[in-house]
């Protein structure tokens, strides 16, 4: 049975495990080196402070997935824009979790007041942008060249939702 919450302080050890794996084995995260338990603990407790979601998805009592979503870009102008990001363990991709928890982050961020919701995506990875076209998202710009990792240049695609 799949279960949506507000991800707590016992999940961070398995968000932290999912995060490292997509830093380490894709280009979902355009970073290198694994994050350690002090960075989540910083990131969880900013979301906090910030007051934005972060939703794991828990099956059989362990959380499997989280989504979560935060400033696009620090200027006050922008503050009707949120970034999101959803990621699953590797074990439980292709059950819906990623539809879940998109669909929650929308719901979150139209009763937050937010008027757009970003996605930066890989532009390699097709089934991401194909994942949230079906939610209504649609590609608002790309940038050549943004990121290198894995020995190769990484084309970054910003798709966009327009809330209200």
């Amino acid at each position: 049975m799949m279960i949506l919450r507000n991800a707590e302080e016992k999940d961070l050890p398995t968000i932290l495990e999912i995060m490292n794996e997509a830093i380490l084995n894709t280009t979902a995260i355009y970073d290198y080196k694994s994050r350690n338990k002090e960075y989540v603990e910083a990131w969880f407790a900013k979301k906090q402070v910030d007051n934005f979601p972060v939703i794991v998805c828990e099956m059989d009592g362990k959380a499997v997935g989280y989504g979560s979503f935060g400033t696009f870009r620090a200027w006050e102008a922008y503050k009707f824009s949120v970034e999101h990001s959803i990621y699953v363990h590797k074990d439980y991709r292709g059950k819906g979790i990623g539809k879940k928890l998109l669909q929650a982050l929308i719901n979150a961020a139209r009763e937050g007041g937010y008027h757009t919701m970003i996605a930066g995506i890989d532009a390699s990875n097709q089934k991401s942008c194909d994942f949230h076209a079906q939610f209504g998202f649609k590609e608002a710009g790309r940038i050549i060249d943004a990121g290198y990792k894995f020995d190769k240049w990484l084309d970054l695609v910003f798709m966009q939702l327009i809330l209200t």
